[in-house]
C-alpha cells in the first residue's frame, strides 16, 4: 500500500475492484481471503518446554558440572561408594535449569496483545448492504462504516470523513486525536500522524464518523508491521548475563587446565587413576562456584520485590541489574515526559492583558469571558464527579473552567444551547447560541485566522470597539508567542443577537482573545532529567509528535540544551545507519518518527557500545522497548504491546521512576560484584589448597562433598544476605560502568588471588596439623572447620573494598548476621553429630584443635583489615 495515501478515492477504489455504493459481492470474499489472509496478527512458532528447558545447559560452566557428575558417578559405582556427590550435583545443575525455564516461561505475548487491539466486529458494505461481521473476515476492498466509539479494524484510505477524529497515540505517539479528512495528499514518505486520509487498524474514532476503503489487513497493515518488527527484533542479552558467561569461559578453562596438570602430576607420583581422577574431579568442583547462578537469580529477584515499592515492576529478572549500568534513556514524551493531558496553561484577551492561569490567579473580567465562553461552546461533558469526558482539546477547557468555578452543568442550565453549528475541518470553526438574559449569545471558538475572519469587534475592558489593523498585528504578537512555546491555540469570540431568525452567526464577533494550551511537561521529570545526568546517563526525547512541541518540552526539562538538534522523521528517512551512528550524540530530540526510525536510534547508540533504556506507552514503541537494553512501559496509559514488549512497567507512569530503578540497578550489581568476590575468593582457596597437596602428594585435604558443602550451603548463604546491603552513598554520582569491563577488573583479580591464596594457605597448615596429629581424616575435619570459620570472619569485609568493617555497625546488614549464625549451626551439625560425621567422614576435634582452627580462621581477617588500611586492596580506576 504505498503512498496509497497520495491517490484519489476513485483511483484507490479501482484498484481494489471494489465500488463505493454496492461494495464488494459476498461471492469474491472467500476468494480475498485466500488470497490475502485472515484481518489478524500471525505468530512465530513458539518453543516448547522442552526446548527451554535443554536450552539451559549451555553454559560452560554447567557442562563442566555435568561432565564431573557423570565421572564422579562411574567412580563411585566402581568403588561402591554410592552416588551422593552425583545427586548434589546434578541436583543443583537442574534446579538453576528449572528456575531458567520458569523465566523463560514468561515469554514475550506482545503478538498476542496486538491481536486483542482488533475490533471484534465492525460495519460494511457488501452487496449493497450494510452488513456486520467479524472483523477477522474484512478484506482489502471492502467499505467499512466508522463512528465515535468504534476501533478501525483494518487500514483504510477515507473517503468519507465528517467532523471525524481518530485517536492515534498508541501508533504514532501524538498526544491529541488526528483530524481525518478526504483528500488526497502529495508528497512522499509522508510521516504516518500526517497521513489524514489514513485511517490505521487499532486507532479508536472519538468524535464524528466516516467511511473507507479497506487497503490492508493482518501483517499488512501499519500495526502488522509492527508485529513484523516484534518477530524479527532479537532479545537483548544483558550484561550481567554476558559478565558470567565469560565467568563460567574463564573458570572453565582454568579448571580443565589444572585438573590435567594435577591428574598428570599424581600419575608421576605413581598414585592410581582413579584416586587422581577423584583429585581431578575435586578440584573442578571447587574451581565452580556451584551457588553463582542461583545466587545472582535469587538476589535479582529481592531487587524486583524491592522495585515494586519504588512503582516499577519488572517482567525479566535480568533486567534489575541492566538499568544499573544504563547510559542513555530515550524517552517517549506523550504520557511519559508529559501528563497525556492537553493542560490551558495561559490566557491572552484584547492582545494586551495576559493571564498565566498556572498558578490560579484571580483572571481579569475578559479573561473570566473568554474561558466562560470558550467551555459553553464546547461538546464536552462534565460527569456528575467532575470528571471531564470528549475530546482531549474540549476537556482542557472545561477543567480550565472548574479550576476557577465555571462549572459546564451549572453554566448551561443558566445558559441553555438552543442551536450550534458543529466543528468541521474546512471552518475549522464551532458555535453555539445558547440563552443570555432575555436574548441569544452566540459563542464561538475555532482557529485564530478563521475566527479574526469572522470579527469586526474586538472587547477592550467593558468597550467593544471596531478592531483595527494596530489590534489584529498585537493579537498575532502574542499569538506568535504562544506558538514559540509549542502551545495550541484556540481563539474566542461572541455576539449577542435578539432572534434565532438571523442563522448568519459566525459573522460579525467581537474578538475576545486566545487560549493557549499543551500537554505539560510532568512536573517531576525536570529533576528526574537532572539525576541522570548528574548519574552520566544521556537523556533523549523520541516522539510521534511535532517538531516544535517536541523542542519546547524537552527545553523545559532540560534534555535539550544549547548545541543540540533536533532530528525529525524526515530526516532520518534521508540518513542511512552510517550517517545516523556518525551524527547520533548531536541529537538530544526525535520528532515525528516512525516505529522503525525509534529501533534505528536505539541501534546507532548500541553500536557505540551504550546501554539503552527506552520508554514508552504505545504501539509504535514496542519494536523499540524489545530492541533496547531495557524497555520501560508506562503502566496506567500503556497498551498491552508496550507492556508485554517492555523488561519493565512504570506502575506510576513516572519517569522519575526510571532513575530510582536505575539506583536499584547500581545497588544490586555492586552486591553480586560482592557476592562473586566472596565465593570466587573462596574457591581460588580451594584449589590452592587441592593443588598444593596434589603437587606435593600430601594427600586429599577435602573431599568433593566437602567442597560441595562449603560452596553450596556456607558460601551461598552469607553471599546470598551481601545483596541486602544499602547503597553506597556516591552511587548515583558514579559514572556508568562500562559494558567493556568484565567482572574480572584489576581490583577484583588481585582481591580475589590475594584473599584466595590466604584462605589456601591457612586451611593448608590446618590439613597438616591435624593430618600429623590423628591422619587425613583429622587434617580434612580441621581444614573444613578453618575454610568455614575463615569466610564467615571475612564476609563483612566485603561491605566495602575502602572502609574497615569495624565502621559498620551490626545494623548494617542484620540479614548477614543471621546468614553467618546459621551456616556456623549447620556447619557445627555436620562435623559433631555422629550420624552426618559419618556422611561426610569426619571425625570429633579436641578442644586444642578446636582452637587452632579458629586462630587460622582469623588470619585471612587481619590480612584483608592491613590491605585496606595501607590502601592495597583496590587498584587505582576503582571508586
Amino acid at each position: 500500500m504505498k503512498n496509497i495515501y497520495n491517490l484519489s478515492v476513485e483511483d484507490t477504489v479501482k484498484k481494489y475492484n471494489s465500488n463505493i455504493i454496492n461494495g464488494l459481492e459476498n461471492s469474491a470474499i472467500g476468494v480475498l481471503q485466500d488470497k490475502f489472509g485472515k484481518n489478524e496478527i500471525k505468530s512465530t512458532k513458539k518453543r516448547t518446554v522442552l526446548q527451554m528447558f535443554l536450552s539451559q545447559f549451555k553454559s560452560f560452566m554447567i557442562l563442566i558440572l555435568i561432565i564431573a557428575a557423570v565421572v564422579s558417578g562411574y567412580i563411585g559405582l566402581k568403588q561402591g561408594e554410592g552416588l551422593l556427590d552425583v545427586y548434589v550435583i546434578l541436583g543443583i545443575v537442574i534446579l538453576n535449569a528449572i528456575i531458567g525455564t520458569v523465566q523463560e516461561k514468561k515469554a514475550e505475548a506482545s503478538l498476542e496483545a496486538l491481536r486483542q487491539l482488533s475490533s471484534p466486529h465492525c460495519k460494511v458494505l457488501r452487496d449493497g448492504s450494510i452488513q456486520t461481521v467479524d472483523a477477522k473476515e474484512l478484506v482489502p476492498g471492502d467499505i467499512v462504516y466508522v463512528e465515535t466509539g468504534d476501533f478501525v479494524p483494518a487500514d483504510l484510505r477515507l473517503f468519507e470523513a465528517v467532523n471525524l477524529k481518530i485517536q492515534e497515540s498508541a501508533m504514532t505517539g501524538e498526544s491529541l486525536p488526528v483530524g481525518k479528512s478526504a483528500e488526497i495528499i502529495n508528497g512522499e514518505n509522508v510521516a504516518l500522524g500526517d497521513r489524514i486520509n489514513m485511517a490505521f487498524s487499532s486507532g479508536v474514532v472519538t468524535y464524528g464518523h466516516g467511511k473507507g476503503v479497506v487497503v490492508a489487513t493482518g501483517m499488512d497493515t501499519e500495526i502488522g508491521k509492527i508485529a513484523n518488527m516484534l518477530q524479527n527484533t532479537p532479545s537483548t542479552e544483558t550484561p550481567m548475563s554476558k559478565r558470567l558467561e565469560q565467568l563460567g569461559k574463564i573458570l572453565g578453562i582454568a579448571t580443565i587446565f589444572i585438573c590435567a596438570v594435577i591428574f598428570g602430576v599424581g600419575l608421576l607420583y605413581g598414585n592410581s587413576w582413579v584416586d587422581m581422577l577423584m583429585t581431578a574431579i575435586s578440584l573442578a568442583v571447587a574451581a565452580i562456584p556451584e551457588g553463582l547462578p542461583a545466587i545472582s537469580t535469587v538476589v535479582l529477584a529481592i531487587g524486583v520485590r524491592r522495585m515494586v515499592k519504588r512503582n516499577a515492576i519488572i517482567r525479566t529478572l535480568p533486567s534489575v541489574e541492566t538499568l544499573g549500568c544504563a547510559t542513555v534513556v530515550c524517552s517517549d514524551k506523550t504520557g511519559t515526559l508529559t501528563q497525556n493531558k492537553m493542560t490551558v496553561i495561559s490566557l491572552s484577551v484584547t492582545g494586551v492583558e495576559v493571564d498565566d492561569i498556572t498558578d490560579k490567579l484571580p483572571l481579569t473580567t475578559n479573561g473570566n469571558l473568554l474561558l466562560k465562553t470558550a467551555v459553553i461552546c464546547s461538546d464536552a461533558m462534565l460527569s456528575a464527579n467532575d470528571k471531564t469526558i470528549g475530546d482531549p482539546t474540549e476537556t482542557a477547557l472545561l477543567d480550565a473552567g472548574l479550576n476557577f468555578n465555571l462549572n459546564k452543568n451549572e453554566l448551561e442550565k443558566e445558559n441553555a444551547r438552543v442551536a450550534e453549528i458543529p466543528f468541521d475541518s474546512e471552518r475549522k470553526l464551532m458555535t453555539t447560541v445558547n440563552k443570555h438574559d432575555n436574548t441569544f449569545r452566540v459563542n464561538t471558538k475555532g482557529g485564530l485566522d478563521e475566527l479574526l475572519s469572522c470579527c469586526k469587534f474586538i472587547q477592550i475592558g467593558d468597550a467593544v470597539l471596531p478592531i483595527t489593523k494596530e489590534h489584529v498585528d498585537v493579537i498575532l504578537d502574542e499569538n506568535q508567542k504562544m506558538a514559540e512555546q509549542a502551545l495550541r491555540v484556540l481563539a474566542v469570540g461572541y455576539k449577542d443577537i435578539d432572534s434565532l431568525d438571523d442563522d448568519n452567526y459566525e459573522s460579525n464577533l467581537i474578538f475576545i482573545g486566545i487560549l493557549g494550551m499543551i500537554d505539560p511537561a510532568r512536573p517531576e521529570a525536570k529533576a528526574a532529567v537532572a539525576e541522570c545526568i548528574t548519574a552520566g546517563i544521556k537523556p533523549v526525547m523520541i516522539t510521534g509528535d511535532h517538531k516544535l512541541t517536541a523542542a519546547a518540552i524537552a527545553r523545559e526539562i532540560g534534555v535539550l540544551h544549547t548545541g543540540d538538534a533536533v532530528a525529525t522523521g524526515a530526516d532520518l528517512e534521508k540518513m542511512s545507519d552510517k550517517e545516523l551512528y556518525d551524527n547520533i550524540y548531536k541529537y538530544a530530540v526525535f520528532a515525528r518518527v516512525a516505529p522503525e526510525h525509534k529501533v534505528r536510534i536505539v541501534d546507532a547508540f548500541q553500536k557505540h557500545g551504550e546501554v539503552v533504556a527506552m520508554t514508552g506507552d504505545g504501539v509504535n514503541d514496542a519494536p523499540a522497548l524489545k530492541k533496547a537494553d531495557i524497555g520501560a512501559a508506562m503502566g496506567i496509559v500503556g497498551t498491552d504491546v508496550a507492556k508485554d514488549a517492555a523488561d519493565m512497567i512504570l506502575t506510576d507512569d513516572n519517569f522519575a521512576t526510571i532513575v530510582a530503578a536505575v539506583e536499584e540497578g547500581r545497588r544490586i550489581y555492586d552486591n553480586i560484584l560482592k557476592s562473586i568476590q566472596f565465593l570466587l575468593s573462596t574457591n581460588v582457596g580451594e584449589i590452592v589448597l587441592l593443588f598444593v597437596t596434589s603437587v606435593l602428594n600430601l594427600g586429599m585435604p577435602l573431599l568433593p562433598i566437602h567442597i560441595l558443602w562449603v560452596n553450596l550451603v556456607t558460601d551461598s548463604l552469607p553471599a546470598l544476605a551481601l545483596s541486602l546491603d544499602p547503597a553506597a552513598d556516591n552511587l548515583m554520582q558514579r559514572k556508568p560502568r562500562s559494558t567493556k569491563a568484565g567482572i574480572f577488573t584489576k581490583g577484583m583479580v588481585w582481591r580475589v588471588s590475594y584473599q584466595g591464596l590466604t584462605f589456601g594457605l591457612i586451611s593448608l597448615a590446618a590439613f597438616m596439623i591435624g593430618q600429623s596429629q590423628g591422619g587425613d581424616s583429622t587434617g580434612q575435619t580441621m581444614a573444613f572447620v578453618t575454610l568455614i570459620i575463615a569466610q564467615l570472619l571475612h564476609v563483612r569485609n566485603l561491605h566495602s573494598n575502602r572502609k574497615s568493617f569495624f565502621r559498620f555497625s551490626l545494623k548494617y546488614n542484620y540479614t548477614l548476621l543471621g546468614a553467618i549464625a546459621l551456616s556456623v549451626l549447620l556447619m557445627l551439625a555436620v562435623v559433631c553429630i555422629s550420624s552426618l560425621q559419618t556422611v561426610f567422614s569426619f571425625v570429633k576435634l579436641t578442644t586444642a584443635q578446636w582452637w587452632m582452627s579458629i586462630a587460622l580462621a582469623i588470619v585471612p581477617l587481619v590480612v584483608v583489615e592491613m590491605m585496606k588500611l595501607l590502601k592495597l586492596n583496590t587498584s587505582k580506576d576503582e571508586l
